[in-house]
């Protein structure tokens, strides 16, 4: 079973959308990303545009991937196991770390919703992965014999591939335990000579197989104790990592509450700018007002200058009215000399007139006595 399935794994290396039985069962679009392998610390993009990123199941092996394909090249060829963890680590960006491919990918999401649903089936298939691994370990446990011969040494139990190639969290050194109880013999009464003679064969030979499969096992044991070894040091480099995340969001917390006292202090400026944009308004529009009543002003000089200038006119036309009746005067009265003494010279013409008249009426009245008496 263990060589059938490292024949399948090397098929899925050399084919990234895997063997006959896997179908996709889900998929979206992300940008692809993985941890740089030199500090563990900064992204690396691993395609220029968003890809398709699709879950597989296949139900051969009775296992769930994540692939995903730029090009012809495999940018994501990820086993889901039960040990996984799928981390939002933004409202548009998640990261998983898969131990067998020793490194740790990341998406970036056109919407916090895609990452939702990644989020939701990455569950959903490990809780499946999780079943199907108790599953298996249920059959393997029902159909494996109870007890095995040892011939001259001991039988290593056999390894599951989880143990082969370890969890993504940690993988552990398997276990290497003796077969204490003989295996049953069948008895020269029961069985006939040559009956029994084909067991002893077949026992042979499955004793063949099982001391073959057990040097592949010890070596399996040896490069899953390296591993364990190399996890360790990728563990100690990521607890130093979160360490310096630790401080970098203390950091951040600091300058987050040094910046919700420059938002207080910004707050203020804007209410005060408010104000004085409020002030400066008003001041424009007493501004405008005084330019209307300068403007008003000027318009009643202008009024007053021409009034005065009429009234200059005036003046100068009345004092030359004021000569002209000084002059009527004067004029008026020198004339009403004249008639004055005219009425004088008049009067006294009378006057006289009257006496000649008096003289001649007493020379009439001569006369007459004069004829009466002649």
């Amino acid at each position: 079973k263990i060589l059938w399935e490292s024949s399948i794994e090397q098929l899925q290396c050399k084919s990234p959308l895997g063997i006959m039985g896997e179908q996709p069962i889900f998929s979206t679009r992300a940008h692809v990303f993985q941890i740089d392998p030199n500090t563990k610390k900064n992204w690396v993009p691993t395609s220029k545009h968003a890809v398709t990123v699709s879950y597989f199941y296949d139900s051969t092996r009775n296992v769930y991937r994540i692939i995903s394909l730029d090009g012809s090249k495999a940018i994501i060829n990820s086993t889901i196991t039960p040990n996984m963890t799928f981390t939002k680590t933004s409202q548009k960006f998640g990261q998983w770390a898969d131990s067998r491919a020793n490194t740790v990918y990341g998406l970036g999401f056109s919407s916090e919703h895609h990452l939702s649903k990644f989020a939701e089936k990455f569950q959903e298939f490990k809780e499946a992965a999780r079943l199907a691994k108790e599953k298996s370990q249920e059959k393997m446990e029902l159909t494996s014999t109870p007890s095995q011969e040892s011939a001259g040494g001991d039988i290593q139990s056999p390894l599951t591939p989880e143990s082969i190639n370890g969890t993504d969290d940690e993988r552990t050194t398997p276990e290497v335990t003796q077969n204490s109880e003989p295996r049953a013999e069948p008895t020269q009464n029961a069985l006939p000579f040559t009956h029994s003679s084909t067991i002893s064969k077949h026992w042979e030979a499955e004793l063949a197989t099982l001391k073959g499969n057990n040097a592949k096992l010890t070596a399996a044991l040896l490069e899953s104790t390296a591993n364990v070894k190399q996890w360790k040091q990728q563990l100690a480099a990521y607890q130093e990592e979160a360490e310096r995340l630790h401080k970098r969001v203390t950091e951040l917390e600091c300058v987050s509450s040094q910046a919700n006292a420059v938002h207080t202090h910004k707050t203020e400026l804007n209410q005060t700018i408010q104000e004085l944009e409020s002030t400066l308004k008003k001041k424009e529009e007493e501004i405008e007002r005084l330019k209307q009543e300068i403007d008003n002003a000027r318009e009643l000089q202008a009024q007053r200058d021409a009034l005065t200038q009429k009234l200059q006119e005036v003046e100068i036309r009345n004092k030359d009215l004021e000569g002209q009746l000084s002059d009527l005067e004067q004029r008026l009265e020198k004339s009403q000399n004249e008639q004055e003494a005219f009425r004088n010279n008049l009067k006294t013409l009378l006057e006289i007139l009257d006496g000649k008249i008096f003289e001649l009426t007493e020379l009439r009245d001569n006369l007459a006595k004069l004829i009466e008496c002649s």
